[in-house]
């Protein structure tokens, strides 16, 4: 009751506002952007492996597909209890905890022998992983309001279209290291890119803080507008839908959100993991050149998900901005069926990747709008969970199609009607007000 007769004052300092969100977006986003970067690249560098992996131990699509899926079956089973421990721990910990354990796992992915190391060493990278992305999710809540939140998040998530930008060429060129000591090339390119998650993890111990309460780089007057902030919003949301751990898993919005996660991911681990052999079976191209054609699309995709964003959080609108992406990649993916042109290939994918990514920034603004306190950690945890078994659906199914009809037509047009029904799912979610 207390909050009551400060909200006017809140209110009425909007250029305060403005300047605290600006300090903690410089303060934090750089900083955990370059940490996802390195998440991001350590998941999708597979699609660069498989160029001599398959050949080396004779994996088929399907053993590809399933080793490249397997990946999310980890990540799902370990984010809700994940996100809870940090809840409990702090981010600080956890998120540097985290980074170094994947980070030891991801460079001992050269040390695979065939089919069940496969398999192993990817499903423990994904358990590793599985806390990073929520935890982060769930980090950045705790910062920024809800205003905010959608470009806050976009600008974060370009890291993942642009770890596919630095990841191509860089991984295209480790590949050329083939039999330097005694090694083969995707050795090397899991060894050294490996690395950087460890020192990072390091660095997360001592960079990071928990909360506006322990930032010694806000003032004051700058903490209290923060903490009252969040405290109303906490406040509203706790009143509308609970607080606990069951008020996200009964709650029907929720489980929609986790659906319309699943449909995105299908599509953005489908590509990220069979593009560079997409577009070797068009071109006949040398692994540098597939590395660098390969960036194309998440050049576009940087770009595009903080524009869309921005406008998001300016028009106050999420459903239309989350769906209306979604329809133009389905859209492009199924045009892309039917190419055989490489450039427009690469055109048609880098709408499709451009419409995925474009996404993420309105659609993860409207579960975090819904949920507080015990809640949001798992409905974060719950939505990313279920959705990135998408991770999972998306290059598994790829690969089945291909190993069956020796064709990528097939699996497109899966991933892109999934893409489709997640944009149709967005649609059916009220946030009120029209949102």
């Amino acid at each position: 009751m207390h909050l009551q007769p400060v909200m006017p004052q809140i209110e009425e300092s909007p250029p305060e506002g403005a300047t605290v969100v600006r300090i903690l977006t410089w303060r934090l986003v750089p900083f955990l952007f370059l940490l996802y970067i390195v998440a991001y690249l350590d998941r999708i560098n597979l699609g660069f492996a498989a160029l001599q992996m398959q050949q080396q131990f004779a994996f088929t699509d399907a053993v590809y597909g399933l080793g490249a899926g397997i990946f999310f079956a980890g990540y799902c089973l370990f984010q809700v209890p994940s996100n809870l421990i940090l809840e409990r721990v702090g981010a600080r910990r956890w998120i540097s905890l985290l980074m170094v354990t994947w980070g030891i796992i991801s460079a001992s992915m050269c040390l695979i022998e065939g089919p069940r190391s496969f398999y192993a060493l990817r499903f423990l990278l994904g358990a590793a992983e599985a806390g990073f992305f929520p935890g982060v999710i769930l980090y950045l809540k705790k910062w920024f309001p809800a205003g905010a939140r959608a470009r806050t998040v976009a600008r974060f998530m370009t890291a993942a279209p642009l770890s596919g930008v630095i990841g191509g060429p860089l991984s295209g060129a480790l590949l050329g290291l083939h039999h330097r000591s005694g090694l083969a090339g995707w050795q090397w390119m899991f060894l050294l890119e490996g690395i950087p998650a460890i020192a990072l993890g390091a660095l997360v111990w001592v960079y990071l803080v928990d909360g506006p309460d322990s930032a010694p780089w806000l003032t004051t007057q700058q903490r209290l507008w923060l903490e009252q902030e969040l405290r109303a919003e906490k406040v509203d949301i706790g009143s509308a839908a609970g607080s606990s751990a069951w008020a996200a898993f009964r709650s029907g919005r929720i489980w929609i959100f986790a659906f319309v996660y699943f449909g995105l991911n299908t599509v953005s681990y489908g590509m990220s993991m069979w593009l560079p052999n997409l577009i070797k079976s068009l071109s006949g191209m040398n692994n540098l050149r597939i590395g660098a054609l390969s960036a194309i699309p998440y050049v576009a995709a940087a770009v595009a998900m903080v524009l869309v964003g921005t406008h998001s959080d300016r028009s106050g609108e999420r459903r239309w901005h989350t769906a209306v992406p979604a329809f133009a990649g389905a859209t492009a993916l199924m045009v892309a069926a039917y190419t055989g042109s490489v450039g427009a290939m690469v055109a048609l994918i880098s709408v499709a990747v451009l419409g995925v990514f474009s996404m993420l920034g309105p659609f993860w603004a409207m579960p975090t709008s819904l949920l507080s306190g015990t809640a949001a950690a798992a409905g974060i945890a719950f939505i990313n969970s279920i959705g990135t078994l998408g991770g999972f659906f998306g290059p598994y199914l790829i690969g089945v199609v291909r190993t069956s009809t020796g064709q990528f037509r097939g699996g497109l047009l899966g991933v892109g009607a999934t893409l489709a029904v997640s944009g149709a799912l967005a649609l059916t979610t009220r946030l009120g007000r029209g949102k």
